[in-house]
């Protein structure tokens, strides 16, 4: 369990839901806190950005390994540089955006790309901060994310166990002491059999840490899954609309569905409770409903009860079924009229 701001985070509590806003604001600034205020309707627990420039992240340049050319990505046939101009959230933003999501109250809230981006985010005072995938080999990066003594919440896709360890042990040297790993899939979408979520209950006893799924698939039921094998946040991009666009609005959740997910993840985690048998607090009163031996016909004093008078119907009130054999063949104690919970004191 961990505290982030005023949400704990743990397996007793709900899940933790991080709504990231990416660029599906489509560079408006009121569509930008259009959707603060649906993430906020719709109950998530904090706002997410990215704090970058398309300077930071790259170099203009129009060929070789900064065009996008696999045929499958979803951004194929644009640059590094001009999907980061057209995605980036403008600075001067945050701090309204940030501003409208406490007035909600919810947790704001960003992933800084460079060490510039942390020195910009420290002057908001953010809760926490986010490490994405392909900046979790970016040691520099995560030891001055981790110098500010805020929890991190690092994203692990694409990185090898050993990646991730030496990204653990970078932030904690550095000072981090509360960590939440995210297991990730870093496409666009991402197909839900590349989650892999059985590796959450594995690298959270491998790194001692909380764990939970920064989600890419489509759709709500990885997430739910993912809390099922013990993820405690839920990461998930949002949008007003997937009609109306976005760069990432192909894999984004509309207000609705957030909802969704948001109660359905709580009743998973719920529904996980401990290792129980028996009849629980509410299934007490459905015991007496179920099958057990009863006299179906009258039965004379010393008349042999047989198949015919006695069977096993519901309620269940008299001996279980499996006394059957032990039953069938003795005498009636006394006269036994059809309806009687048969019990050891009407048998000879």
């Amino acid at each position: 369990m961990i505290q982030i701001g005023h949400i704990r985070v743990g397996l007793d509590s709900t899940p933790f839901f991080i709504a990231e806003m990416s660029g599906n604001h489509g560079g408006s600034l009121d569509r930008a806190l259009a959707i603060v205020d649906a993430m906020a309707d719709a109950g998530a627990h904090a706002l997410k950005l990215q704090t970058y420039t398309a300077d930071t992240m790259t170099l203009d340049i129009a060929e070789r390994e900064f065009l996008i050319a696999d045929a499958e990505n979803l951004w194929k046939g644009r640059t590094l540089y001009d999907l980061y101009d057209e995605a980036h959230t403008p600075w001067a933003w945050h701090k309204p955006l940030f501003e409208r999501a406490r007035s909600r109250g919810m947790l704001a809230f960003s992933t800084p790309f460079d060490a510039t981006a942390v020195d910009f985010l420290e002057t908001l005072d953010v809760p926490c901060y986010k490490v994405a995938s392909f900046e979790n080999v970016d040691l520099p990066l995560i030891r001055k994310v981790a110098a500010t003594g805020k929890p991190i919440i690092m994203s692990t896709g694409m990185a090898t166990l050993r990646e991730i360890g030496e990204a653990v042990e970078a932030a904690r040297d550095a000072g981090c002491r509360d960590l939440v790993l995210l297991k990730c899939t870093s496409s666009y979408p991402a197909p839900p059999e590349e989650s892999h979520l059985r590796t959450l209950p594995h690298m959270r006893e491998a790194f001692g840490c909380e764990v939970g799924l920064s989600d890419h698939t489509l759709g709500i039921g990885a997430a739910i899954a993912a809390v099922a094998m013990g993820a405690t946040v839920i990461e998930k991009h949002v949008t007003l609309s997937r009609a109306e666009g976005g760069v990432d609005s192909a894999f984004s959740l509309e207000p609705a569905e957030v909802r969704q997910l948001m109660a359905e993840c709580e009743r998973a985690r719920a529904s996980l409770g401990a290792v129980h048998y028996g009849p629980g607090e509410r299934e007490a009163d459905s015991v007496k409903f179920r099958r057990s031996l009863y006299v179906v016909k009258d039965v004379a004093a010393g008349e042999r009860l047989t198949a015919e008078s006695v069977r096993a119907i519901r309620p269940g009130l008299g001996l279980l079924p499996g006394h059957l054999p032990q039953v069938l063949g003795r005498r009636a104690a006394r006269n036994i009229p059809r309806g009687t919970p048969v019990s050891w004191d009407l048998l000879d």
